[in-house]
């Protein structure tokens, strides 16, 4: 595919491009955008290639999801010297503030599928392409996750109302 037809399609997917970056990265916009800038790197310098097995739209999805993972890896071994350790239980109760920090505190596979259909309007079929795994997989990951996702949700609003 010619540079310039990429970088028209690239502008075309920017806003979804970057809304799934930023899932991506657990809604950290330094590292979301250092992902992106990474991805269309990647893409504009040839690593990463469009083959026209899937549209492309599920192609650049599955490129940003691999690149943050990557980077994600990257990251796990650098601890901040002002790191401050708390329970598990204070992070959870920390970040039910919305429903976008409910959906962060579901098991990874969970939350990317959740995040795939309900954000960005892609099918589960399309969703295992992105995610490289396979429909069954995917279908029971999405159920879980609905189903976690709302006890998480009515356990928040009970806790609203003990209030």
């Amino acid at each position: 595919m010619k540079k310039s037809i990429l970088e028209d399609i690239l502008k075309e997917l920017h806003q979804q491009a970057y809304h799934w970056s930023r899932q991506c990265c657990s809604f950290d916009e330094d590292l979301e955008k250092d992902v992106l800038q990474q991805v269309y790197l990647k893409i504009l310098n040839g690593k990463a290639i469009y083959k026209e097995k899937s549209q492309l739209k599920t192609w650049l999805f599955s490129v940003i999801r691999f690149t943050a993972s990557e980077w994600r890896k990257k990251d796990q071994n650098v601890f901040p010297m002002d790191m401050d350790f708390d329970t598990a239980e204070q992070e959870e109760e920390a970040k039910t503030d919305s429903h976008e920090d409910l959906i962060q505190i579901l098991p990874e596979r969970q939350k990317e599928i959740l995040l795939l259909v309900f954000y960005h309007n892609l099918t589960l079929e399309k969703a295992a392409e992105v995610m490289g795994i396979s429909i069954g997989s995917v279908r029971t990951h999405y159920d879980r996750g609905k189903k976690n996702l709302k006890d998480l949700i009515l356990k928040k609003t009970l806790h609203e109302n003990k209030r």
